[in-house]
């Protein structure tokens, strides 16, 4: 198992179909034990407890230091240690530029890039002490081609921040045996994304991916996976692209 022995805390990642859940089904697979930390306590403690015993289910609002910290301490309290963090939280919204308000800027960066920020600062401390760790960022397709088919152009900007933060946190805690990479997903089937099914793009989005499908949030957890373990050992301040091929690069 990949991940045997590990602790690790995933944001955003009560929701069933999410990439976040998804990606804490897996690391329970591969061993670790997953801390899920998500707005809604009884959420997140249900869906801790869906994977099996010994996770625990917390709650905050990444872009609250104060909350983002408590349940950090929280976690250390109960483990003793976190070895992988996955800053998968985030929201988006499709507006267009001209329309996008304060409160709407402030929402979408709150959550996407400043919460990455946060729950990293209240992270890494912990890993120092522990010698080294991994973080993994989702970013998104978006922040790479400007634009994707929900968010916005502040969304693009926040995922886009998440890539230039993962990568300056990357040099900087290298030394401390702490890796820090990025996913940038493509169109994935989530919560989110499930009415394109339907949609009458959905023909000319397929066309537009070499691999003829969209992705699936288990493709995502896949990728970081592999990034939370020392299969990726030598990899740090990598963008690694989850898209199908939608942009190749």
């Amino acid at each position: 198992m990949l991940l045997q022995g590990k602790v690790a805390l995933i944001t955003g990642a009560a929701s069933e179909r999410g990439i976040g859940r998804a990606t804490a089904e897996i690391f329970a697979q591969q061993g670790a034990k997953v801390i899920i930390v998500d707005l809604d306590l009884a959420q997140s403690q249900h869906a801790a407890k869906a994977l099996g015993e010994g996770h625990l289910g917390l709650a905050a609002n990444v872009a609250n230091e104060e909350q983002a910290h408590a349940a950090v301490e929280q976690a250390l309290q109960h483990y003793g240690k976190i070895d992988i963090l996955v800053n998968n939280a985030g929201i988006t919204q499709p507006v267009k530029t001209l329309d996008i308000k304060r409160n709407d800027y402030d929402r979408i960066l709150d959550v996407s890039l400043r919460g990455t920020l946060i729950m990293s600062q209240a992270v890494i401390p912990s890993m120092k002490e522990n010698g080294g760790g991994s973080i993994v960022c989702l970013s998104s397709v978006s922040a790479q081609r400007g634009g994707g088919i929900f968010g916005g152009p502040h969304y693009s900007a926040a995922k886009a921040g998440v890539l230039g933060l993962g990568k300056a946190m990357a040099r900087e805690f290298g030394a401390d045996n702490i890796r820090v990479n990025s996913l940038t997903p493509g169109l994935i089937q989530t919560d989110i994304t499930g009415g394109l099914m339907q949609d009458d793009r959905r023909h000319d989005i397929l066309a537009g991916i070499p691999l003829g499908r969209l992705g699936k949030a288990q493709d995502v957890a896949n990728a970081a996976l592999f990034l939370a373990s020392d299969l990726s050992a030598y990899l740090t301040g990598v963008t690694l692209d989850v898209n199908g091929g939608m942009l190749i690069h």
